[in-house]
């Protein structure tokens, strides 16, 4: 993920881009303004207030390609935009609805994707500040989460427009974590290589492929009250197997105790057979071999991190989150082994 800030020129460009795109889907609308809206690190995002738009979407919300990279993998927002329209208006699943995109000429003139501007904020629990939100309403979340979560696994990708997609295996989750660790410095990666031996030793029968988020949990959803608005965030999704989402999902609750968690305090999370329970229940179809997954989530973790880690080195002294991170990256590599050793 590269993280690209946001300039005058950008938003120049990007306002005249807008203003002629906008026009194919609604022909009397024009733009107002464009800001940034603080958001992820792999593209760039923005609010865009617009004259005669339909009701309702006066302000959309515009999601940029980094300018002067290729928009591939993670950077690839009209893949995003693609998936959210194939999910879109099924049952029990709430994304942004995407209203037009604008292909660019990447990599100097990236592409950009306009989406609706969903109510609602976004919190993490568990990383957050406590008493950001009353506990009862983070474990109101959390189940509705589960639950969506579970909604989201049973759109059929064959029935979509994905159905082309490839699907990730198992072998190849692995190996792209394992892709990671050689590519961060040894105090960040040492014994990452027995850990995927053993992931791809031990590795379960894969389950039918479905869409999966790849980074689900609540601070990528968006939230009002005790529901999820939309899930927000599709950089890294794919066809696969559904357990690589639930496990991560459980890895933020309080008793997995992430160890990027500000406060040992409990955030009102419910325990990971709640969400496991409240997910099999809305889906009807039970996940087993989870001890794995949840080795794969740690060994996910330790090298998503390392990549963060070596990245904020170069930015100057890392942030207190990668301070409390980076002793925990060799022990999550262990507690991986240990869930897949006899």
């Amino acid at each position: 993920m590269s993280i690209v800030t946001s300039s005058d020129e950008l938003v120049e460009q990007l306002t005249a881009r807008t203003a002629v795109a906008v026009r194919g889907w609604a022909p009397d609308a024009g733009v107002v303004g464009i800001e940034p809206l603080t958001g992820g690190a792999s593209s760039l995002t923005y609010v865009a207030e617009l004259s005669g738009a339909p009701r309702g979407d006066e302000r959309i919300v515009l999601k940029v390609a980094p300018p002067g990279l290729a928009p591939v993998r993670n950077r690839d927002v009209l893949r995003q935009a693609r998936l959210m329209e194939a999910v879109e208006g099924k049952p029990g699943v709430r994304v942004p609805r995407v209203l037009f995109s604008d292909v660019g000429d990447p990599p100097h003139t990236p592409p950009f994707l306009a989406m609706a501007l969903v109510p609602g904020d976004c919190v993490e629990p568990v990383l957050a500040p406590r008493g950001t939100l009353p506990p009862a309403q983070v474990r109101a979340r959390a189940l509705d989460a589960a639950r969506m979560l579970a909604a989201l696994h049973r759109v059929d990708p064959v029935a979509t427009a994905l159905a082309t997609e490839p699907v990730v295996s198992l072998g190849a989750e692995i190996d792209r974590w394992t892709r990671a660790f050689t590519t961060v410095p040894d105090d960040l990666s040492e014994g990452y290589e027995a850990v995927a031996d053993r992931l791809h030793a031990t590795m379960p029968p894969a389950m039918a492929p479905v869409v999966t988020h790849g980074d689900y949990r609540i601070g990528n959803t968006l939230c009002e009250g005790d529901r999820v608005t939309a899930i927000i965030d599709w950089e890294i999704w794919s066809l696969g197997d559904p357990r690589v989402d639930i496990t991560w999902f459980t890895f933020f609750t309080d008793e997995a105790q992430h160890p990027a968690a500000p406060s040992a305090e409990p955030t009102g999370m419910p325990t990971k057979a709640e969400i496991v329970d409240a997910y099999h229940e809305a889906r009807g179809e039970l996940l087993t071999d989870l001890r794995w997954f949840e080795a794969l989530t740690k060994y996910k973790e330790s090298a998503a991190t390392a990549l963060l880690i070596k990245r904020g080195r170069r930015s100057g002294p890392l942030n207190e989150s990668m301070r409390r991170m980076l002793p925990a990256l060799a022990q999550l590599r262990r507690e991986a082994m240990a869930l897949v050793s006899p």
